[in-house]
């Protein structure tokens, strides 16, 4: 019972404050170590950067479980209200949906004063090259990732948060923070950080797939499942095409298309098939069809702990 309002209390505290800019957050930390290991083994011959880059992965991602679970222990053993409050401050840091919805909309605001302003703020949260893009490529790059981040910021987290507790969301923190850093086919990364990017596939292969079916459900669109199905395979990523294609399919607008990373030119397929302008209402909508799959989500996982819970006590404690 005590997980049902460590997850109540931490998600609560994301959608009133989302991450503030003056708190501490461990992603950063995360995000710190990764660079300074990446500068310190990612060198030398393929064979070496491929096997100092899968040992740095996974050696990351079991000491982020291994170390919060050992705290989160001895803090619940010294006082278990205390190790309540920091579990729910673990989620609270582990969800991104208010702040990925506050940078998205930022993203808007910006392009309307100029069209520089809102390259440079929708660099802020994809990692394609913006200097170039278009005001509605601009757009286009903002809501595509409002659909992918939905599975990666909320979903994904929310179901390790279900299968292995507080500990194993912090590991899939890890694991998405070193692909996102790493995990890119340059030639820079692609040996050191194959090892990221195939974990990061294998932990968000269920949550990327659950997100797309449940963005249709709650938008009521479930006839553009053969739709999501269909572009969601014919994405370069084995997960991210499948939000991203609910969420093409809910618009009907067409996302993906070429892009340049760190300099390297990318020819990604098209998702959907209606290259039509995007609009700031069309914005709005994207945003509440990631509350009500982050609400939808939430709610499942708290009535799961109920259950659990009432079943425990009635045929098995008592």
């Amino acid at each position: 019972m005590k997980l049902f309002f460590v997850l109540l209390f931490g998600w609560i505290a994301d959608r009133l404050f989302g991450d503030p800019s003056w708190m501490p957050h461990p992603v950063v930390a995360f995000g710190k170590v990764i660079a300074f290991l990446e500068r310190l083994f990612n060198r030398g011959p393929r064979w070496w950067r491929f096997f100092t880059g899968a040992v740095v992965a996974v050696v990351l991602i079991v000491a982020t479980y291994y170390v919060t679970m050992r705290i989160l222990h001895w803090v619940d053993w010294h006082d278990v209200y205390v190790g309540m409050a920091l579990k729910a401050l673990c989620v609270f840091f582990c969800l991104a949906g208010t702040t990925l919805i506050r940078e998205v909309r930022a993203v808007f605001q910006a392009l309307d004063r100029s069209l520089d302003e809102g390259r440079r703020q929708v660099a802020r949260i994809v990692g394609r090259d913006t200097s170039q893009l278009s005001a509605q490529e601009v757009r286009t790059a903002a809501i595509e990732t409002l659909a992918e981040n939905l599975s990666d910021g909320v979903v994904a987290p929310l179901f390790w948060f279900a299968v292995l507790g507080v500990p194993g969301m912090m590991a899939y923190k890890m694991v998405n923070t070193l692909d996102s850093m790493i995990g890119y086919k340059t030639t820079r990364y692609r040996a050191f950080g194959c090892w990221a990017a195939h974990i990061d596939d294998i932990a968000n292969y269920v949550p990327s797939r659950l997100t797309a079916l449940m963005m249709l459900i709650v938008a009521g669109k479930m006839r553009v499942l053969p739709f999501t199905t269909w572009f969601g395979r014919q994405s370069t990523s084995p997960n991210s095409g499948y939000p991203e294609a609910a969420l093409a399919g809910i618009l009907d607008c067409r996302f993906g298309g070429p892009h340049i990373y760190f300099g390297e030119y990318f020819d990604k397929p098209y998702i959907g098939t209606n290259p039509r302008e995007l609009t700031t209402a069309d914005m709005e909508y994207a945003v509440r069809i990631n509350r009500r799959v982050e609400n939808l989500s939430v709610i499942l996982i708290l009535l799961f702990r109920l259950v659990r819970f009432f079943i425990l006590y009635f045929f098995i404690w008592n």
